[in-house]
């Protein structure tokens, strides 16, 4: 068996804004976590396909001092639970709680949360997919090598079409939502 066929096939996921309804406030709790409609169902199916989702979210609100640790630790918890009661599973979740002003090597646009999650579980960057909501999800992709960018209209995504596109650097692929994207995912057999 070719060693390359044992790694697992990647989609990253942004949290807020793909998974989720996103909020000027931050999600501080699980009964402000909301999930977006047909999200439980692509987790599902990319499941099903073959197909392991990674969360990589930042969450600055941590370092604000809005959510804890442990707070953040209970919502993932839940979200996991609830993807799982719908036949899907997430491999892991990485996240980066430092403020924008931090400088780290993990906040997204930089790739160190997907370099984490490469060194972890021996990822294929290349055959990866990442699906976010934001420029700086599209520039995490392509800062890490990920092989597909996908831009969701949920969340912030409307915005962030026009922000791309009036730099010409587009995603490889605009999706309404992450059930859209999931199906393009599936079909194109990444």
């Amino acid at each position: 068996m070719n060693p390359q066929s044992r790694l697992p096939k990647v989609v990253f996921l942004d949290r807020d804004g793909v998974i989720n309804r996103d909020s000027p406030d931050y999600i501080k709790s699980w009964s402000e976590f909301e999930f977006l409609p047909g999200s439980l169902e692509a987790i599902r199916d990319l499941t099903r396909s073959g197909f392991s989702p990674i969360v990589v979210t930042n969450q600055s609100a941590v370092s604000r001092r809005l959510l804890s640790r442990a707070g953040l630790a209970y919502i993932h918890r839940m979200m996991r639970a609830a993807i799982e009661a719908h036949g899907g599973r997430i491999l892991d979740i990485f996240f980066c709680p430092h403020l924008p002003s931090d400088g780290c090597r993990c906040r997204k646009p930089a790739p160190g949360m997907l370099y984490q999650a490469q060194k972890k579980h021996r990822i294929d960057l290349a055959a990866a997919v990442m699906v976010g909501d934001r420029v700086k999800d599209m520039e995490c992709a392509r800062n890490a090598g990920c092989g597909r960018a996908i831009l969701v209209q949920t969340g912030n995504g409307h915005q962030a079409r026009a922000e791309l596109a009036q730099s010409n650097r587009l995603p490889d692929y605009v999706a309404e939502n992450l059930y859209a994207a999931a199906e393009w995912i599936i079909k194109s057999g990444f």
